[in-house]
């Protein structure tokens, strides 16, 4: 984030072309999978530590790690007559909160030594979607946190009805089917694991599934391969991070950028990750002091958190010199650098099932990469005209996609080649194909519709204007309004529902709020309705804003429009519809008067 000379940046340019032909094929000629990778560094350094969690101190290294995983293989494969029977190809699903993080991935490594395939659920959904999560990547077993007891216990009888085994990472179990497996683990052998065991798997095997919500309204798993996994893991390299560096990361395990970008990119640097169960503003720093932490992982909302603390002497007293991260605002980058002092800030741009990634290797505040020869030609993107009413691309009289020219906002695709593939959704095809625009350019080309709406200067910088279609952001996480909608529409007293994003300033991203319309004869409850959204919708898709309205507008092809409702926000001069706030310290949802439609904007009311 500081200026750089013309050397240095000569300099950094050279390092990153070296270091992208790495990660594109030094993965591929070396391993084959993650596991190739992990027991590589756990047999060259097996007492280099690898992960600490911050919160217990609990540390182990890579021998320790290795260790623990053989005994998770031998307890759970049908190779070493474990009584649950996995083999390879099977699918395992992981159901844990952030302070079991060492435990959850000793599991992980365990099954993948068996040649498994595992799904991360997001331990914050409930219900259905969980119902849904499980199944939809056909698992087997559902290894649970024991603190998620309650949780587990809704879905478990129609899992077990279904042939999924069920089982806590405990010593005991008081629910029925649901079985302890604590003591077989560390009653097992921590012998090697033969690699025989996982003869089939190869680079372009299914490794592991990340849940994303589209538009079918529930958590859909992204496939990803080895190949992947491995491409990702390279991404510290691609950011200058060292053997010697210490990482920090708080972000979940169940996403991308902290298990593969961090747990697994640390591994293949062969440094230090101290893992957070979960973000904490006043920990934070301190945790950093304390591990001797020198590079941290962010996302937008972590750094304007760390920004709006109140200020300590010790701001700059740390030896954090890189954040590697997305998504962070061109305001909150600057102010960060001018607090916590000369920490330069790599900005990582990339989805979970995309085919392509930006790396913002200058340090250019507010941009979230650089295009250039290399990259174009390693990865093929264009950026193209998008009508936002009609929510599709523009093309011309021959049906060929728009470029559009330095400046404009436009529609971000990639081409999907062998080189670089679109993997897609395991499950119905349809999905896959709704993430596809066909003929963008030429005949029979293929690209992946990344729903990010970029914009590109003269200089190549590229920088991230909006999401489209029926997503937003929020706390760090994306929301899917169909999935909100499909939920508040099981409320009794909601006849219609539109969900849309609205901002609200000092705020990352949008904040969800739903205009409805009641069922004739009822009344809004507003304590009822948070006490459905507590028990059906994780934290961050909860609407904060309820908007009743006599009728909602649509299209003529029966389309619930958003964009006047997005504009108008909750702003009361421009809305003469009852407005409802949601309120969690008294758990309900309170008419929006103009104190506190005041207090939301200077910030004394907190979201």
């Amino acid at each position: 984030g500081l200026p750089h000379s013309g050397t240095a940046l000569a300099g950094r340019k050279s390092f990153l072309v070296r270091n992208l032909l790495y990660i594109n094929l030094a993965h591929k000629v070396f391993y084959t999978s993650l596991v190739d990778l992990f027991e590589a560094r756990a047999r060259a350094n097996p007492d280099r530590l690898m992960v600490v969690d911050a919160a217990s101190g609990l540390q182990v290294s890579l021998g320790e790690m290795d260790h623990k995983s053989c005994q998770v293989a031998r307890a759970l494969g049908a190779a070493f007559h474990g009584s649950v029977g996995l083999k390879e190809g099977d699918v395992a699903a992981l159901f844990f909160l952030g302070p079991q993080g060492i435990s959850t991935l000793s599991l992980w490594f365990g099954l993948s030594k068996l040649g498994c395939q595992v799904a991360w659920i997001n331990p914050h959904i409930r219900g259905p979607p969980l119902l849904h999560a499980v199944l939809s990547a056909g698992s087997c077993i559902l290894l649970a946190d024991p603190e998620l007891q309650e949780v587990v216990e809704v879905i478990a009888p129609e899992l077990m009805a279904k042939g999924v085994q069920c089982f806590y990472l405990s010593s005991t179990s008081p629910t029925k089917g649901v079985e302890p497996l604590k003591d077989r683990i560390e009653a097992a052998s921590s012998d090697p694991v033969p690699p025989q065991i996982r003869a089939g798997v190869t680079s372009k095997s299914m490794a592991l599934f990340i849940y994303t919500s589209g538009t079918t309204g529930l958590p859909k798993p992204v496939i990803l391969n080895h190949n992947r996994v491995l491409m990702m893991a390279s991404s510290l390299r691609a950011c200058g991070v060292r053997q010697s560096d210490v990482f920090y990361t708080a972000l979940p395990l169940y996403h991308t950028s902290a298990l593969l970008v961090g747990i697994m990119g640390c591994i293949e640097r062969g440094c230090t990750c101290i893992l957070a169960p979960k973000f904490s503003v006043s920990r934070f720093w301190d945790d950093c002091r304390k591990y001797q932490v020198t590079v941290i992982q962010y996302v937008g909302e972590v750094l304007r958190y760390l920004c709006s603390s109140p200020e300590r002497p010790c701001d700059q007293e740390h030896k954090v010199r890189l954040a590697i991260g997305n998504g962070l605002r061109e305001e909150v980058w600057k102010q960060f650098l001018k607090r916590f002092g000369p920490i330069r800030v790599c900005e990582i741009y990339g989805s979970t099932e995309g085919n392509m990634g930006f790396i913002n290797y200058t340090g250019r505040v507010g941009a979230i990469g650089k295009s250039s020869p290399l990259l174009w030609l390693l990865s093929p993107f264009e950026l193209i005209q998008f009508d936002t009413e009609t929510e599709k691309p523009v093309r011309d009289k021959k049906g060929r996609c728009i470029p559009v020219g330095p400046g404009e906002a436009g529609l971000l695709v990639s081409l999907v080649t062998s080189f670089s593939p679109f993997l897609g959704y395991l499950g119905s095809p349809e999905h896959t194909e709704r993430k596809l625009l066909r003929d963008v350019l030429r005949p029979g080309d293929i690209y992946f519709n990344s729903g990010d709406l970029l914009s590109r200067d003269s200089e190549g910088f590229l920088y991230f204007q909006d999401r489209i279609g029926d997503t937003f952001r929020w706390k760090g996480e994306n929301v899917s309004t169909r999935e909100v909608e499909g939920m508040l529409s099981l409320v009794d007293f909601l006849e219609e529902v539109n969900v849309y994003g609205v901002p609200v300033p000092g705020c990352e991203g949008k904040v969800g709020m739903a205009a409805v319309r009641l069922r004739p004869g009822k009344a809004f409850d507003g304590q009822k309705l948070h006490s459905f959204i507590e028990n059906g919708l994780p934290v961050y898709a909860a609407p904060h804003f309820i908007r009743i309205q006599d009728s909602l507008e649509t299209t003529g092809s029966f389309k619930l429009i958003k964009s006047r409702l997005v504009q108008e926000g909750f702003d009361l001069s421009a809305i003469s519809d009852p407005l409802y706030v949601l309120d969690r310290k008294s758990k309900t949802f309170q008419p929006l008067t103009l104190d506190l439609y005041h207090a939301i904007l200077d910030g004394s009311f907190q979201l």
